[in-house]
């Protein structure tokens, strides 16, 4: 065997070098390496990323966005060491598969039929061998590293504050959990998720109705969130902890509920707030403050129970509802204020305000209907809100002026002025209950009706 030994190899004319006749082998020494021979397996990546059926090129990389659907990627006509690969721009391919579709008849890994690539995060490189096997799958990667590892999800109206995100729901909805992050405690998410407000309690004639009761207030905190939660931060109890997973979960956002007509002799005399919902969090209702039907006193004159419970009304003095209504831990809300006796021997003066969910409802006194219960102060939307407070008393006709009770901080409504006024709604999706209403002889008025509940999603996202 000869040998040559030199330093360059070079062309004597032209720019074309030649090396081995056609169809030899041309070696390299054992441990040689060699550069600007063409590819070492690696492929040249575009970095427009496909979003529609393609055709790959031999020697070239692909990032493939199926977030707004699944993609088809043809491969080329096979040759012996052509090679492609492909790659999950946005993470979705367990959502939108990337199909893999071979030209021809030609296989993958010796199969003549499609692949798939159904892994988020998954990369796929594939070589070329020969008609036994076609495409080989050389290199495969899933669920590989991203700059962010953190929750992601949709729903709600989703606000940022610092570090974290924050989804509100106003209204029913869906919080969808694409991603999670490797640890579980970042995946403990902080809630506040509040019950709808009770009706404040409707007057036949010249007398008084209870105040409605807040919505259930409950929330967590979550270690990983710096914010100022509520006095009522159940984190300490681990049933009131939730941690995501991948998956939706439904939202329900519980309605105000709507004062009672003026009540004849008969029928309900109350109406309680709808319960909102975020997984195995519910927060109930308010109850809805007692009604005078119409007719003679009657000792059915009761308010409801709930999350904080419903004032009672003038003629029904003890009937005042009761809070926490399922039990949870910590109380989700408070029991409602009573009406005062009248002194005379019938009747009372101001009539029991709603519970909030910081304190009970206000009694009635001789001058004035009691004040709606405080509701609670946190700042999981990045600033201190205040929920969850009771719907205040009202006066009666031949009470003092400005006899009404006052609504509860946290969206509770004020009761009726003396002389025959309706009650004030608790505002929208704080679940402040309704004021009560006060009557007028020969007249009555409705009470106000309870504000929306609402529910609120904070978590740590980068």
């Amino acid at each position: 065997m000869s040998k040559i030994e030199v330093n360059t190899v070079a062309p004597q004319c032209g720019t074309t070098l030649t090396l081995g006749e056609s169809g030899d082998t041309v070696t390299l020494g054992a441990g040689a390496s060699q550069s600007g021979f063409g590819r070492t397996g690696t492929v040249d990546w575009q970095t427009t990323p496909k979003t529609t059926t393609f055709t790959a090129v031999n020697g070239e990389g692909y990032f493939v966005n199926t977030s707004g659907g699944a993609v088809t990627a043809n491969l080329p006509a096979g040759s012996a060491g052509a090679i492609v690969s492909f790659s999950d721009y946005t993470r979705t391919f367990a959502t939108n598969n990337l199909t893999i579709s071979p030209n021809g008849s030609e296989k993958i890994g010796g199969v003549a039929s499609d692949a798939f690539l159904s892994v988020n995060g998954q990369a796929a490189t594939f070589v070329y061998v020969d008609g036994t096997e076609g495409w080989i799958n050389v290199q495969n990667a899933e669920d590989t590293e991203q700059g962010n590892q953190f929750i992601i999800a949709t729903g709600g109206t989703i606000t940022t504050c610092g570090n974290d995100k924050i989804h509100t729901f106003t209204g029913p909805g869906t919080f969808t959990v694409s991603q999670v992050h490797p640890c579980a405690a970042n995946n403990l998410v902080s809630y506040v998720v509040v019950g709808g407000g009770g009706a404040g309690g409707t007057d036949f004639a010249a007398t008084s109705g209870g105040g409605g009761g807040a919505g259930g207030y409950r929330e967590v905190k979550s270690p990983v969130t710096p914010y100022t939660a509520s006095p009522l931060d159940g984190y300490s109890s681990a049933p009131n902890r939730v941690t995501v997973t991948a998956t939706a979960f439904p939202i329900t956002v519980g309605a105000g509920a709507t004062a009672l007509p003026q009540p004849g002799p008969s029928g309900p005399s109350f109406s309680n707030g709808s319960a909102s919902t975020f997984s195995t969090i519910s927060s109930a209702g308010g109850g809805g403050g007692a009604s005078n039907r119409q007719g003679s006193p009657s000792p059915s004159r009761i308010a409801g129970c709930g999350g904080s419970g419903g004032g009672s009304s003038y003629y029904a003095v003890g009937n005042n509802g009761s809070g926490n209504t399922p039990p949870v831990t910590p109380p989700q809300g408070n029991a409602g204020g009573v009406a005062m006796p009248n002194p005379g021997g019938s009747g009372a003066y101001g009539s029991g305000a709603g519970g909030g969910a910081g304190a009970v409802g206000g009694n009635g006194s001789s001058s004035k209907g009691g004040d709606g219960g405080a509701g609670v102060s946190s700042d999981i939307t990045g600033s201190s809100v205040v929920r969850s407070g009771g719907g205040g008393g009202a006066g009666w006709e031949d009470g003092p002026a400005s006899s009404q009770g006052a609504g509860g901080d946290g969206g509770g409504g004020a009761g009726g002025p003396d002389g025959g006024n309706p009650g004030v709604a608790g505002t929208a999706n704080t679940g402040g209950g309704g004021g009560a209403a006060s009557g007028q002889s020969g007249s009555g008025n409705d009470g106000g009706n309870g504000g929306s509940g609402v529910v609120i999603i904070r978590y740590k996202a980068s």
